[in-house]
């Protein structure tokens, strides 16, 4: 067996040497010479050594930030209620919420009952108690988790009688999952059921007959493709399949109405959607399609009950680049549509959530989150939209957990870089929002200490970029530059908007400033804003994110020797882009996941999601446009002799979304023109990193270490 990053009896502080092993690959006449794709063969035991390698010398290299490292996390850990109780939601006769518990690395999945039918105000804990009167513990994810190196639980659901649990779980990191039947009946409780089905993506769930459940598995390529439905009791090999996709450029999963009138199957491409419906009474059925696709639109189907009539509220872009929100017959999705919103190029909507009495609709403006509540109309209420305001000048809001067809509120969340996560119930008749929860915040925080505001910069061809920023007034005064860790990803119309994050008040107290790029390839500015930042103007991307990077430097905000870039997965492949065209701008990059040799990876249609994401990047297999546009910001392929910043690169070996071998080689072909890389490669964990809330404390502290270290921030704060 390879030896570990522990078994290195000596490290010296010189970089891994990365052997070269010269490989070929031809696309449209050119060639190109990869030294380290062998690096690819994750069970070759010389490629694990070799991270090993990496790992021992990035813990060498980064041994003096041991101490800050413990301080950031302990600093995490006190400011975490660390006991606590997520805020109850109904279903059915029961209320079900998460605990979690002090020492525990994973949560605790629990069900109490309500105290009556017209029972809509979530229970607190009384007193010194520590759970809810009546309490069952559904699942422990700490004992599921136990000696295991990763834990993740994907699906979860509940029969509609409240008799039977199923859940999945992942233990590799590679998001597959396995799914168990438990017994929730007071005779039989935690009993498991025979039915144990390996291999599934994630989202399975019940019929509402409780007969019978549906779920998804996967290709070789990790996308899910097929749905199954599996009669409880019987063995897997007589699960039927009841929709396969054959297009490679289409994920699917299966759902359920919140009316549980009907199952639906969704099938998407990054630019496609079809959805097939099936009377939840006629769970044997043939699922039939809502709209056939056509390429280029997508659409989402809510159904709703207008004055006794089904309908189907469907938010779609067919002709409308913003969407727009119709309502047709469910008898007949595909006859008249009556309009309800129409477009609008100043507002990107984006869903609707129909409830027996009233709709929800969340949409974008100004390059923030809406939502606003209308009646469904009757002889006394109309149907006017009433948008829900707020008062900060930043903020993000979005309907929470809300799965009661009947329920008279509306659960929210809000957010903002000083508000700590809110929820709310919306009392949709009186118009009332009642505080339920705010994020508990330990050790005296005080949000009047923090400024939050917005920036706009200016693109090469005048569009205005915003930024988003946080930082202690006490600390930073604008015009005198300060540490500044600039965060962008730019995206599948990915939206990062302005949210708190206890972690993230370790760089604040230490005078750092906290920024948010909104790059086009993003979805803050509505579709046209994500159309410009991909495919063959990817490239709006990567100028925008330094355009931002100068806007701040030249505003006073900070400088060069003080600002790190920090972006993950997609965001990766932003950092690495920065990298190479404006590295001047930087002290340090944090690249975490990071897609940085990506026309390798959208060359190879055998890879996981590669014939996904042509619609996201482009098919640089048929298209030399495409493979030579890549191949220009690439940035495994553009690495070139300039003085780099500071690159810190952390990615996971089980990761299916992003290999490590992309980061790998990036980091060996930057070492090649002498730039200061590490790699750091979580040897038991996915996509998500380390699963486990201390773990993960722990590893954002030592990102955050790095960042502080690279900014020049105090290492101590106040």
């Amino acid at each position: 067996m390879p030896p570990t990053a522990a078994g290195y009896a000596e490290i010296v502080l010189t970089p891994p040497v990365t052997p070269k092993q010269p490989t070929e690959r031809t696309h449209h006449g050119d060639t190109v010479v990869d030294d380290y794709e062998w690096l690819r063969a994750k069970e070759d035991p010389a490629v694990l050594a070799h991270l090993h390698e990496e790992n021992a010398y990035t813990k060498a290299r980064t041994e003096k930030l041991g101490l800050l490292q413990e301080q950031i996390f302990e600093e995490i850990r006190n400011r975490t209620q660390e006991t606590d109780l997520s805020v109850p939601r109904r279903e059915g006769d029961w209320w079900y919420y998460t605990r979690t518990v002090e020492g525990s690395q994973y949560g605790i999945h629990c069900r109490a009952p309500i105290s009556s039918p017209d029972d809509w105000t979530p229970p607190v804990l009384e007193g010194d108690a520590s759970v809810l009167p009546g309490e069952q513990i559904l699942l422990d994810d700490n004992a599921e988790a136990a000696d295991q190196e990763f834990y993740s639980l994907g699906s979860f659901d509940v029969s509609t009688d409240g008799s039977t649990l199923l859940y999945a779980t992942d233990l590799e990191g590679d998001e597959r999952y396995t799914i168990r039947l438990r017994s929730l009946a007071p005779d039989a409780a935690g009993d498991e059921f025979g039915d144990v089905i390996p291999n599934t993506s994630s989202g399975a769930l019940f019929d509402p007959s409780g007969r019978y459940l549906f779920y998804a598995t996967v290709d070789d390529a990790w996308r899910p493709d097929t749905i199954w439905r599996h009669e409880i009791g019987t063995p897997q090999s007589a699960d039927v399949s009841v929709f396969h996709e054959p297009d490679e450029r289409f994920w699917i999963g299966v759902g359920l109405t919140r009316s549980r009138q009907y199952l639906v199957i969704e099938a998407g491409s990054n630019v496609t959607t079809e959805i097939h419906l099936l009377p939840a009474s006629d769970p044997t059925g043939e699922f039939s399609v809502v709209w056939p696709r056509v390429d280029g639109v997508e659409y989402d189907v809510e159904h709703a009950i207008v004055n006794g009539h089904d309908r189907l509220l469907i938010v779609h872009n067919d002709g409308a680049v913003n969407f727009e929100l119709v309502s047709v017959a469910a008898s007949d999705p595909q006859g008249d549509r009556r309009m309800l919103l129409p477009h609008d190029p100043a507002v990107r909507l984006e869903s609707v959530d129909a409830f027996r009495d009233f709709v929800s609709v969340e949409y974008r403006r100004d390059g923030l989150p809406r939502v606003a509540v209308a009646r469904i109309p009757d002889a006394t209420h109309d149907d006017a939209l009433h948008e829900l305001g707020w008062d900060e000048p930043l903020f993000a809001v979005g309907t929470g957990s809300n799965p009661e067809w009947t329920q008279p509120t509306l659960r929210l969340g809000y957010t903002s870089f000083v508000t700590p996560s809110t929820v709310y119930d919306y009392v949709v008749a009186t118009g009332e929002r009642r505080l339920l929860k705010q994020q508990p915040v330990l050790g005296h925080y005080d949000a009047s200490l923090f400024e939050q505001r917005r920036e706009w910069a200016t693109a090469a061809d005048g569009t205005r970029i915003p930024i988003s920023l946080v930082y202690r007034r006490d600390l930073v005064t604008p015009g005198e530059p300060a540490p500044t860790l600039l965060y962008g990803y730019g995206s599948y119309e990915h939206s990062i908007d302005p949210g708190f994050g206890i972690p993230r008040l370790s760089l604040l107290d230490r005078g750092m400033i906290f920024a948010v790029a909104h790059v086009r390839g993003g979805g803050e500015m509505g579709r046209l804003w994500y159309e410009n930042g991909k495919k063959l103007h990817k490239r709006n991307t990567f100028t925008d994110f330094v355009d931002a990077a100068k806007h701040l430097i030249e505003g006073g905000y900070t400088s060069p020797s003080q600002l790190v870039a920090q972006g993950g997965s997609a965001g990766g492949l932003l950092m690495g882009a920065v990298a190479n065209i404006a590295p001047k701008y930087f002290s340090g990059i944090l690249a975490e996941v990071p897609f940085v040799d990506p026309l390798t990876s959208i060359l190879d249609p055998s890879l996981p999601l590669t014939v996904i994401e042509w619609d996201e990047w482009g098919n640089p297999l048929d298209d030399e446009e495409v493979y030579h546009y890549m191949k220009s910001y690439s940035p495994v392929e553009n690495v070139h002799q300039v003085h780099y910043p500071r690159i810190l690169a952390v990615t996971s070996l089980n990761d299916t979304r992003v290999l490590y071998v992309e980061p790998a080689k990036w980091v060996a072909r930057l070492r090649e023109v002498g730039a200061d890389a590490l790699l750091k490669v979580e040897m038991a964990a996915g996509h998500g990193g380390v699963s486990g809330r201390y773990s993960a404390w722990r590893e954002r502290a030592f990102a955050y270490a790095w960042v502080i270290d690279a900014a020049g921030a105090h290492p101590s704060g106040e």
